[in-house]
């Protein structure tokens, strides 16, 4: 009788798990089956919806309801507290599986090339979101000392950035944020948030639900400048061609036409305005110069030579995430991203790296919802499962799961299972049920370890 196909899957966020499900669904599940083990550096699984949207988005973490139901499946194992390269390399996953998929997603900040950019002051938003998501390695304080702060960007993340500056620490108190982000939001002085964008409001990023979602707070006063809402035939094209563009400037022209109201935090959506340089005194932070931007007719813009100083103490750069290089994978270092044909690693010869495969972010970097990751996963695992009928894939020396478990057992790696994360679940429920909240977010790595049970 022939034995399932074994697949390794590197990284348990949405990106993975959706590449599980697609091999579950697959004909080959039910001949000759599929065996799958997903591996995660966090103890816990499920990558950037726990780590990486902002706790006031509850309606996105439920997309963790259908997640699980992928992950209670008997031919799932989750191996968590698994670093790739250090606990386990492609050399050791070669020798277990038929074929490794990494979907290691997108973490760290991309740079933004401008003067001023390392002061005291100046920050990286994927930083930021990881210390209010309570991600474990990264510091338990942040400092929260400027009265007026920047962002730089106009996509989803910027917006998440701003509104958690923006509001109180007791208006996210609700939500599952452990006690040391309510008692950093506590201390945060910001009064004043300003948002940049170097396009104009046709062309920022932000999801029409996100943003509108900005002037629901009691506390929060959104503002845009009048002068900032203008359209060239590029941008009227854009907004014809794409019903979420239409529905973001719709939102913009609105509230670039009312009276300002006196709530206590003021946020400002800045258009036409590109960082020049942070500008900075004794090493901090003490402004932003920007360049006014014009539209040029296609709706990009060109910079106009007059500039403007905005008094800010702190910023925060939300200009996109990079993903991490995967040691012995092919890169590419401008996108930061594998190369892939179809989800088929591709090596520098041209040839596909055998049985090697990339989902998610990783293969097309940091773009998109969550959602659109499902339509990565199934073109990746239709290629795989072309390659493993075509007799393309490479033999493991040791497809046995228990194979597996005695191999961590000899590095000495403490991992979590999928068992283990019902445990750290209830634990983080339990914490909360005395305040009347969902969940308390456990952020300490070895607390998570062991409520896990690890």
């Amino acid at each position: 009788m022939p034995r399932p196909l074994r697949v390794a899957i590197v990284g348990a966020g949405p990106a993975g798990i959706y590449a599980a499900d697609a091999l579950l669904k697959s004909d080959v599940a039910t001949e000759p089956g599929v065996s799958i083990d997903l591996y995660e550096r966090m103890p816990a699984p499920f990558g950037l919806i726990r780590y990486g949207v902002a706790p006031d988005h509850p309606r996105i973490k439920g997309i963790i309801t259908a997640l699980h139901q992928v992950l209670d499946k008997p031919q799932i194992r989750l191996f968590g507290n698994v670093d790739y390269p250090t606990d386990i390399n492609l050399d050791d996953l070669r020798a277990f599986y038929d074929a490794v998929i990494f979907s290691t997603g997108a973490t760290a900040d991309r740079a933004l090339d401008i003067p001023g950019i390392d002061l005291d002051g100046s920050y990286g938003a994927a930083d930021f979101v990881s210390w209010y998501d309570g991600h474990p390695d990264v510091p338990r304080t942040w400092p929260l000392e400027a009265e007026k702060v920047a962002v730089l960007g106009v996509g989803n993340v910027a917006l998440d950035v701003a509104r958690v500056l923006a509001k109180t620490a007791d208006e996210l108190l609700p939500t599952e944020i452990p006690a040391n982000v309510y008692e950093g939001l506590k201390a945060n002085k910001a009064l004043e948030i300003h948002v940049f964008g170097r396009r104009g409001p046709a062309q920022a990023k932000f999801s029409p639900m996100e943003l509108r979602e900005l002037d629901h707070s009691p506390n929060i006063e959104v503002i845009v400048d009048p002068e900032d809402i203008d359209y060239d035939e590029g941008s009227i094209a854009t907004r014809r061609g794409n019903k979420q563009a239409d529905m973001v400037a719709k939102t913009l022209e609105n509230w670039a036409i009312r009276d300002t109201g006196d709530r206590p935090h003021k946020l400002f959506l800045h258009f036409f305005e590109s960082p020049t340089e942070i500008l900075g005194e004794d090493g901090k932070v003490v402004g932003l110069r920007t360049e006014r931007t014009a539209l040029d007719g296609t709706g990009n813009v060109k910079g106009t030579g007059e500039f403007k100083d905005w008094d800010v103490t702190g910023v925060y750069r939300a200009v996109g995430y990079l993903s991490d290089k995967l040691p012995k994978l092919p890169w590419d270092v401008e996108t930061g991203t594998v190369p892939d044909k179809g989800g088929r690693v591709i090596e520098e010869t041209g040839a596909h790296l055998q049985s090697t495969y990339v989902t998610g972010w990783i293969r097309r970097g940091p773009v998109g919802l969550i959602g659109h990751t499902k339509g990565d996963a199934n073109e990746t695992v239709s290629n795989l499962l072309d390659d493993f009928a075509a007799g393309r894939l490479h033999e493991p020396s040791a497809p046995a799961p228990e194979a597996v478990d005695a191999f961590l057992a000899d590095r000495n790696v403490r991992f979590t299972t999928w068992e283990g994360w019902y445990k750290l679940d209830a634990a983080e429920k339990a914490l909360g049920e005395p305040q009347g909240r969902e969940r308390v977010k456990i952020v300490e790595r070895e607390d998570m370890l062991r409520e896990s049970g690890a």
